[in-house]
């Protein structure tokens, strides 16, 4: 009996540590109780879970990055928090809590003075980024913003360190929430021209990825971390509520809504993981079922190139940029019973032959044949691990030929699809 009652009791207490019910001994040596499931929109929950059970439990194969992870997150901690209020100039409403980012082609063709601050008028100098772009408006610190809130977060919930969690709640409650400091819930001042357009909306996708990365890391925090109150909770589903309602009721979300490329899969994204984490879910499913033929069948060629994307100087890039919103929309769907990855549009259109599109670049086997004015392999690793989630076999085969991006590979840590290269404009 005591050789058949082990595995027994072994089971038992696995069942009881994934549940929440036992206690967990910390890295630090604490004893405290396995996490809760975070509701997360994008990022799987309950593997999330699972995965932090077995890093308590000595997994090595995550020590590794969970160290990249810490030094992420070590290097926020002495930077921000940052604020919408702090740009030397407010956005053309007058008012400091609009956020305001610059159209990067665009270049002032008088000197500025007291009398004309911008030195009007602008003329475009394509390709030539203006360094007013990162310095005169809020991009950098809202980018900032969203990563810091993201990685440190994350580190929290693996680590169970504490500086990681206040750090979080400081950067998120200066931005958002704060009077003296809050952003205002809408981009009516987004990638603006001084002088032509005081805001365009193609600037809603300066949210991009990375505010459904901010959506999780509430969720994480609202896991139980210090510092993170009932007040902060309601006050940020408040701000997401009245963002969500300015998306879809107002003329530049209208606009982005019907956008043919990634600028309409990321203002679904947008919506739907708003939805998600307001709780309306039945938005969400909705908006992700429109995808199926709106963004998949309508932006993917049936050999599983995107042929607006590859018309770009940059057709690598938003190639895979474009599929960072649709492997999210996907993971978002299985959250509100609709699966993408299954779906084949009517001329054989489907994620996965959008991501086996890239392979062949992706691992290095042969270089990509469009125009691409700096590639960069790893920006695929991510959307290529997502197809190897959801099954394609091809994109499994792929991933030990994958590029490891700078600072590591954290797709064990944070299993959803992140643009992992940079652009300019």
């Amino acid at each position: 009996m005591k050789a058949r009652s082990r595995p027994v009791v072994v089971l038992l207490t696995l069942t009881a540590l994934l549940a929440g019910v036992l206690p967990v001994a910390s890295a630090h040596g604490e004893t405290r109780h396995a996490p809760r499931v975070p509701d997360t929109a994008v990022l799987d929950g309950a593997r999330l879970q699972r995965t932090k059970l077995r890093l308590e439990h000595g997994d090595p194969a995550l020590r590794r990055a969970v160290q990249a992870l810490r030094t992420r997150a070590d290097r926020w901690l002495d930077q921000g928090p940052w604020t919408v209020v702090d740009k030397p100039r407010p956005a053309p409403s007058g008012d400091v809590h609009d956020y305001l980012s610059q159209a990067p082609y665009w270049w002032p063709s008088t000197t500025p003075s007291a009398e004309n601050p911008w030195g009007c008028p602008y003329v475009q100098r394509d390709g030539e980024r203006n360094p007013e772009v990162d310095t005169g408006t809020d991009r950098q610190d809202v980018e900032k913003t969203f990563d810091s809130a993201y990685d440190l977060s994350l580190a929290w919930y693996y680590t169970g360190d504490r500086r990681y969690a206040l750090k979080a709640g400081q950067v998120l409650r200066t931005w958002f929430l704060d009077p003296a400091t809050r952003m205002n819930p809408h981009l009516r001042h987004a990638q603006f021209i001084p002088c032509k357009y005081d805001g365009r909306a193609i600037g809603i996708i300066d949210f991009s990825q990375s505010y459904t990365a901010v959506l999780d890391a509430l969720a994480l925090l609202e896991t139980g971390a210090p510092g993170w109150t009932a007040r902060d909770r309601a006050g940020m589903t408040a701000w997401n509520t009245a963002f969500l309602d300015w998306l879809r009721t107002s003329d530049f979300g209208r606009q982005e809504a019907a956008a043919t490329n990634n600028h309409g899969t990321f203002h679904d994204l947008q919506v739907a993981g708003l939805a998600y984490a307001t709780g309306d879910e039945e938005l969400a499913r909705r908006t992700v079922l429109e995808a199926r033929g709106k963004r998949i069948a309508a932006q993917i060629a049936p050999d599983g190139s995107q042929p607006q994307e590859l018309a770009r100087t940059r057709s690598w890039h938003y190639s895979v940029f474009t599929l960072v919103a649709h492997t999210r929309l996907a993971a978002i769907g299985r959250k509100v019973g609709v699966d993408l990855w299954a779906y084949t549009g009517p001329d054989g259109q489907n994620l996965s032959e959008a991501v086996d599109y890239l392979l062949p670049a992706a691992t290095g086997a042969s270089a990509w044949p469009h125009p691409e004015l700096d590639f960069r392999r790893f920006a695929a690793t991510d959307v290529v691990h997502a197809a190897a989630d959801a099954g394609d076999r091809r994109a499994r085969r792929a991933v030990p030929l994958l590029q490891e991006p700078p600072g590591g590979d954290l797709w064990a840590l944070r299993p959803a699809a992140e643009q992992l290269d940079s652009i300019a404009g």
